[in-house]
């Protein structure tokens, strides 16, 4: 885990599912799980916030830099995604991903933050990403990690001093669809590519690691049909000539058993480890 003076980053991402199902019990399953994680970033999807309610400042507890979603939100204002730091927060940045109608029933939407990670490490954005949920959009889906993909690289041209890129949240979409080939550097959409490093793929190669499963009894309260299992929630590292700018030392999912029969959310939850190499590539100390 990451402090002053550290080359380690523990990055989360997991879909908070709102106050849905029994909160109060789910939220003490939360507060309990992530004081033990301890992570130093997590992307939070589907986070209530608003009239003097932060639903990510309560899981977590104090000590973390946090921002929310503004663009792109549903009537109700307070339903997106949120990043959580334990270093200070720099230049924040926003893309509504509504691109076409059909994404109207969703607060689609990427949120961007840079953050002050110490050195080793060097300067970081985070991005806690969202698209449209349905199994049949991929469409909407491609065209959001495109756009998603470009604000991040029109940010970057414009700020070399940011080293790293991480990009985690609900993809809603499965390892081999195109919109999560794009990210992972497999395909190209409409003459744009880039790479990033699945950190779950990278360290636990052929794990099918399903966020969404039939042992998890939310799903049906969700409204989910019976299904085999997915995996739709990632870690991504952006990658330059050489691969990944950060190691990729341990991925694992989090949330994924019950505590006193109470499942913390509908989703299970990613964490990653990475470590920071020096500029000329050897490993930072």
């Amino acid at each position: 885990m990451g402090s002053a003076g550290s080359s380690s980053v523990r990055v989360a991402t997991l879909n908070l599912w709102g106050l849905q199902g029994a909160w109060e019990a789910r939220r003490s399953v939360l507060v309990d799980g992530l004081r033990t994680l301890r992570p130093d970033l997590v992307a939070f999807q589907e986070a209530i916030t608003g009239e003097g309610y932060d639903q990510v400042v309560e899981v977590l507890g104090p000590g973390y830099h946090v921002s929310h979603q503004g663009v792109g939100l549903l009537g109700d204002g307070n339903h997106g995604a949120s990043i959580a730091s334990r270093w200070p927060l720099g230049e924040v940045g926003e893309v509504d991903l509504h691109v076409t109608p059909a994404t109207a029933d969703y607060p689609c939407g990427l949120l961007a933050a840079e953050v002050l990670t110490p050195d080793p490490t060097g300067s970081m954005l985070f991005v806690a990403y969202g698209p449209r949920y349905p199994w049949y959009a991929e469409r909407e889906r491609e065209l959001q990690a495109l756009a998603a993909a470009r604000f991040v690289k029109d940010l970057l041209d414009g700020r070399p001093d940011i080293r790293h890129v991480v990009v985690a949240g609900d993809f809603n979409a499965v390892p081999d669809s195109a919109s999560v080939r794009f990210w992972r550097g497999l395909q190209s959409l409409d003459g744009t590519s880039v790479c990033y490093r699945d950190a779950w793929e990278h360290a636990r190669t052929g794990d099918p690691g399903h966020t969404v499963s039939p042992r998890n009894p939310m799903r049906s309260v969700a409204g989910a049909p019976p299904e085999p299992g997915r995996r739709i929630d990632y870690i991504m590292v952006r990658c330059v000539e050489h691969g990944p700018t950060l190691d990729i030392c341990a991925c694992e999912r989090i949330f994924d058993e019950a505590v006193n029969d109470v499942w913390a959310s509908d989703h299970f939850g990613v964490v990653a480890d990475f470590s920071a190499r020096e500029r000329d590539g050897r490993p930072a100390r």
